[in-house]
């Protein structure tokens, strides 16, 4: 068997799937040969002779390399050195479970993954300090839109007492930028880690939407050597005079090689569910004045997508409300921007079409749905827009991409897939299980040309490939959550071997 690093000429014994295939193979083994990082022939088992260097499939399935579509790179690889809170059940067990976390190097405690929603109780300033005393402590929310810090926090980090400690959408942004910049040598390491974790789960690629000046990072970690995936990363509108002017543009490469490659413009323009901010035209339960926030002015984003477009940039706009995918809607139209509107969580009915129709990807992340099934009963039950509306979207026409948006949700392109499909897990009934999609649509939309583009293989395609241990179109929920990667490469380059 080759080794990580190595360069695949044959896969042999390995089988087709995809529900767009036009070989005349059905289930019989096949070899896949390649040469210069493409497939140039697919043949039957043995018919042509495997020279080189041949990676045995025995009877594996082998599927185009996936794409998580939206992660944050750093706070993700940064979760390992954090106190999970993720099954904290009030603010009381949170800030107890704190109290008792490890004090990072840096004389910090943080924490992430909370989920205050559905709690009985309320977050305090007096609660958490009385739990974790004079070590600044810091809970992330699990959608990264809120941050409950103590007083030693609060006052290590310049920002006013209050009684709750709690930080909501651009302020709690800058509180996570703090902590992921806080020792880049330790993220860098982590991120290596965590994006080799993630080949062994088949991703070849991922869209890095932290919110840094991505393309010194990401050279950085290319001059140290990295090679393991894909990159295509974004500029923040604070960032996009700077890439202007440095001459970015989305798909230019930072290497020869083409790994690390610019992304697109990412606007955030509302809140989110879990913390009451995304933008909906509904009122929040129990707070009539309250719809979200629109974090970005409709003829601001306007602007400044038109600004990105002129420089060669798409845009990736964050919209989870109803309202606020309506404006990214009408700012695409306006702009003449492409790219994707990112989480499309609540959907007005009129703008489903929409999508399509102005060739906006919908960047959406399947887990999502499945955390928040709860949360969005309750949260959204009076709101009149689709939640989670895949199927609609697809139906539509829309081209969907999947991601996980991690740290929000494990980066783990099977979870997502079975999520989509099946919208449920734990053994719970399905959620809304007429909004599913078909195990085809999840897969393709899981690569990077996303659900449009299939997901059959075909001489001349690049060789980003994954060979896995069961066919994933005909898998059941647990099977699908389960399946393993048996080899991951890049162009034929080994990334990962089971």
């Amino acid at each position: 068997m080759p080794s990580r690093g190595e360069s695949v000429d044959v896969i042999a014994d390995v089988r087709l799937t995809g529900a767009d295939r036009l070989d005349p193979f059905g289930a019989d083994a096949v070899d896949i040969h390649l040469s210069h990082g493409r497939i140039v022939d697919i043949a039957p088992a043995r018919a042509l002779p495997r020279q080189g260097t041949v990676l045995d499939a025995d009877g594996g399935w082998v599927i185009p390399g996936l794409w998580d579509h939206h992660v944050h790179t750093v706070q993700w690889a940064l979760v390992a050195q954090r106190e999970p809170l993720g099954d904290a059940t009030s603010a009381a067990d949170a800030a107890s479970r704190m109290g008792r976390a490890a004090v990072l190097a840096d004389g910090r405690r943080v924490g992430s993954g909370f989920r205050d929603a559905l709690w009985a109780d309320e977050m305090t300033l007096a609660a958490l300090d009385a739990a974790t005393g004079t070590v600044p402590t810091y809970l992330i929310n699990a959608d990264v839109h809120s941050v409950w810090l103590n007083t030693a926090a609060l006052q290590r980090e310049g920002f006013p007492v209050d009684d709750t400690g709690v930080l909501r959408e651009e302020p709690a942004f800058e509180i996570s930028r703090r902590l992921n910049a806080a020792d880049p040598a330790i993220g860098d390491r982590l991120v290596r880690s965590a994006l080799q974790t993630a080949a062994a789960r088949g991703i070849v690629g991922v869209v890095d939407l932290d919110m840094a000046w991505n393309a010194e990072a990401w050279a950085r970690r290319l001059d140290a050597g990295f090679d393991t995936t894909r990159i295509r990363f974004g500029i923040y509108p604070g960032q996009l005079e700077r890439a202007l002017a440095e001459g970015l543009a989305s798909g230019d490469a930072l290497d020869p090689a083409g790994l690390v490659c610019v992304g697109p413009l990412k606007v955030i323009t509302d809140g989110s569910l879990g913390t009451r901010t995304a933008a909906c035209s509904h009122a929040y339960p129990g707070d009539p004045h309250n719809h979200g926030v629109l974090t970005v002015p409709p003829d601001a984003l306007v602007e400044l997508m038109v600004r990105a477009t002129g420089g060669g940039l798409e845009c990736a706009v964050h919209a989870i409300g109803d309202v606020a995918n309506s404006h990214a809607l009408d700012a695409f139209a306006a702009s003449g921007a492409t790219g994707t509107i990112e989480h499309a969580q609540l959907v007005a009915h009129a703008d489903v079409p929409r999508f399509a129709r102005l060739g906006v990807g919908a960047s959406v992340q399947p887990e999502h749905a499945i955390d928040d099934r709860d949360i969005t009963d309750t949260v959204w039950a009076t709101q009149t827009g689709l939640p989670y509306g895949l199927r609609s979207l697809a139906a539509a026409g829309t081209n969907l991409l999947f991601g996980s948006d991690a740290p929000v949700a494990p980066l783990d392109p099977w979870a997502a897939m079975a999520a989509a499909v099946f919208r449920t897990r734990d053994g719970r009934p399905a959620w809304h299980p007429e909004e599913g999609v078909d195990a085809a649509t999840a897969l393709a939309a899981s690569t990077w040309g996303g659900s449009l583009s299939g997901s059959a293989l075909f001489p001349g395609d690049r060789a980003d490939l994954v060979v896995v241990d069961r066919d994933p179109l005909g898998a059941s929920e647990t099977e699908l959550r389960a399946t393993a990667a048996c080899a991951t490469m890049i162009e034929g380059r080994l990334t990962h071997v089971a």
